[in-house]
């Protein structure tokens, strides 16, 4: 090409391309070089960077990426290149967009590739579709100084991602877990749902007893519901909500007294939930702004309590073995009025008694009370040890009793036992006294 005629044949060029698979633009650009700079310039090859770049990202503007990332992990904030392009952002300085962020500080060698890494995309997110709908409780633990271990309970939104309240307790007891509960009720409003794990301060409902926060929350209408056991994945957003505060906590100053840990979690929280913009939340909106943007869910309404009336006055009285007081029987003048209040079982309970005890109930007034399992396997009714075996023990059973006997079943409705009463005097006895069927 450097040597081609002038005066070459019309067509010889074309012919010459096609030969050698090369494009007529090349073909005269060496030609071009070679008669300009001398036939050995056309041997070497040229660069293919072009000569101006207006959007090439200048040295001072990475040094601004730079400090605003270093500022973000100093204080203990998510520092990644979203992190990082929206506090640019909010400065009004120039952002460059999150793909360079990237590249500037892998360049820079303050972050590394991860190509393993699973990308957002192959997430699949799920939220409650209003605020109240449900909230997440749990408790991680924390260092004070001199190694002194504490707890912190975290309540948070599931659907706005609120901090609702948190509370600096000495163990996971379910007094803090209450207290937490509490004031997060007082802030915001009672929710529909209360997502946990099955810790013993939270819900032991799966361990077969009902723990004292499960127990408020139902008297308030709350329905407590648990994750799958060693799945920690269902409470995620509390969990990641856990990391968050520790990236920020490592980076103060450490804390010698539950107060002063106390102190920081709140200032903790009032940036999480009015500075920080939420990384999961669509736009990257604060957990306040989404909090505010939905209309929060309605309150759910406590369940009625059932109240039996205890009916007083004279009149022919039968004393229940295991009751503390006598109970009227049904249709006696008692002060000028007849009481009905205990009186035999409808067709509908009578039904119920024969599903679980597989027997005719016995056509007087009957009782139900739950009492919980001594750790030995023995419940007390009155003044008698009745045993359930100590696979029973520390758990919460219900009996059924009237003027023939004693029925205990757990609270999912199987049928543990079943005795009829025993002589007065008697203080314990034993499951080999229960009937046939129960024993075996």
């Amino acid at each position: 090409m450097a040597q081609w005629p002038d005066d070459a044949p019309r067509g010889s060029v074309t012919t010459f391309c096609d030969e050698h698979d090369i494009t007529r633009k090349t073909f005269y650009a060496i030609r071009a070089r070679a008669r300009d700079e001398g036939q050995a310039a056309a041997l070497e090859p040229r660069s293919r960077r072009p000569k101006t770049s207006p959007t090439k990202l200048t040295e001072d503007l990475k040094h601004d990426a730079l400090k605003v990332r270093a500022a973000l992990e100093s204080s203990g904030l998510d520092h990644g290149p979203i992190s990082v392009h929206d506090k640019m952002v909010s400065l009004k300085m120039q952002a460059p967009s999150i793909a360079s962020l990237a590249r500037i500080f892998r360049e820079k060698n303050v972050a590394r590739l991860e190509p393993k890494k699973k990308p957002r995309a192959a997430y699949r997110r799920f939220v409650y579709p209003a605020p109240n709908a449900c909230w997440q409780l749990d408790a991680t633990e924390y260092v004070l100084t001199g190694g002194r271990k504490c707890v912190i309970f975290q309540l948070q939104d599931d659907h706005s991602r609120l901090a609702l309240a948190t509370h600096v307790a000495s163990g996971e007891t379910s007094e803090a877990a209450l207290a937490v509960v509490k004031k997060g009720i007082d802030a915001h409003g009672v929710p529909q749902r209360l997502l946990t794990d099955n810790g013993m301060a939270l819900n032991p409902s799966r361990r077969g007893w009902e723990g004292q926060l499960v127990t408020y929350v139902s008297s308030l209408g709350v329905e407590p519901i648990t994750g799958k056991p060693y799945k920690p994945t269902t409470q995620g957003k509390n969990e990641r909500f856990h990391q968050t505060l520790f990236r920020w906590l490592d980076k103060q100053p450490l804390a010698q007294t539950h107060g002063e840990l106390q102190a920081q979690v709140d200032r903790f929280d009032l940036i999480y939930n009015t500075e920080r913009p939420h990384q999961g939340l669509p736009g990257r909106i604060t957990p306040k702004q989404s909090w505010d943007a939905t209309a929060i869910a309605e309150a759910p309404r406590p369940k009625p309590v059932p109240v039996l009336p205890e009916p007083r006055g004279p009149g022919p009285t039968a004393q229940l073995p295991g009751a503390t007081e006598p109970v009227v029987a049904a249709g006696t003048e008692t002060a000028g009025r007849t009481t009905t209040a205990l009186s035999a079982p409808t067709p509908q309970e009578t039904d119920r008694s024969q599903k679980i005890s597989g027997s005719v109930a016995h056509p007087a007034v009957t009782c139900s009370q739950k009492l919980r399992v001594y750790p030995n396997g023995v419940v007390s009714m009155g003044r008698t040890l009745f045993s359930l075996t100590k696979r029973m023990g520390g758990r919460i059973v219900i009996a059924d009793w009237d003027l023939e006997g004693i029925l205990f079943a757990s609270t999912e409705g199987e049928v543990i036992a079943e005795y009829f009463w025993p002589p007065e005097g008697t203080a314990y006895v034993g499951i080999s006294k229960a009937r046939t069927r129960f024993r075996k």
